[in-house]
């Protein structure tokens, strides 16, 4: 029995999984991030560090304080899931940094949407276990769904466009049905049309392409806008 008892305390304190602070701190990310459609404030004041620097999405940053505050649970009609992926790791003494995908389903009155989040956090490890010191997060940006554009459409976007008092030019085309644009000879890539006068380009899900029409309706060039910040492109032809 004795001999038993000790086999079990020993692999007890000898399980990996017991001693893997990425393990450790994977687990309390999730903790953290299931509690936060329940408002549960009590598990980030458990594991956020007094001197706490976290950046959010939006742009703010807050300290443990304003964090905690904005812990509350969610509103009648939102609810959701939040599910953690550690992407990278690195430890150093008594320092970890650790990257986390989150990966958010959210339920929005009667709807569901879904989101990830790249989440960057720093870890300190204190006598009462592991802290977040520091967290950096970004909103992975996906590409919005396509619609279909008739040829007659796209052609009227057909032409030859330039940078103001500059040598670049940008090439539009059809082809195969779709609408082609090329930069002073470099690799075509397909514009889809998210609605009419507005396009992006697969795989870069920040910038948009706009036409500008002037007053009688005929395209006179396009915008390519990254958030708030536009460069304009003047049609030549």
């Amino acid at each position: 029995m004795r001999s038993t008892i000790a086999l079990a305390v020993f692999a007890l304190f000898a399980s990996p999984a017991l001693g893997d602070d990425h393990a450790l701190i994977t687990t309390q990310m999730q903790e953290m991030a299931d509690a936060v459609a329940p408002g549960n404030a009590a598990v980030w004041d458990k594991y956020l560090d007094a001197r706490v620097i976290y950046a959010e999405e939006d742009d703010s940053w807050k300290d443990k304080a304003w964090m905690l505050k904005e812990i509350k649970p969610l509103p009648k009609g939102l609810g959701g899931t939040i599910r953690i992926e550690l992407l990278s790791w690195r430890e150093d003494g008594n320092v970890a940094v650790a990257l986390f995908r989150q990966n958010e389903t959210e339920h929005y009155f009667g709807q569901t949407i879904y989101a990830k989040y790249l989440t960057n956090t720093t870890w300190k490890k204190r006598a009462d276990g592991w802290k977040l010191i520091a967290a950096q997060v970004l909103a992975e940006k996906t590409d919005p769904p396509a619609i279909a554009l008739s040829t007659g459409q796209l052609t009227q976007y057909a032409g030859t466009y330039r940078l103001k008092d500059s040598e670049p030019t940008y090439t539009l085309a059809l082809m195969n049905g779709r609408l082609s644009g090329v930069r002073n000879g470099r690799k075509p890539a397909i514009w889809n049309a998210e609605t009419a006068d507005v396009f992006f380009v697969k795989g870069d899900p920040r910038i948009r392409k706009i036409f500008q029409r002037d007053a009688s309706g005929k395209i006179t060039g396009f915008v390519e806008r990254r958030e708030s910040w536009d460069i304009a492109w003047i049609r030549v032809k």
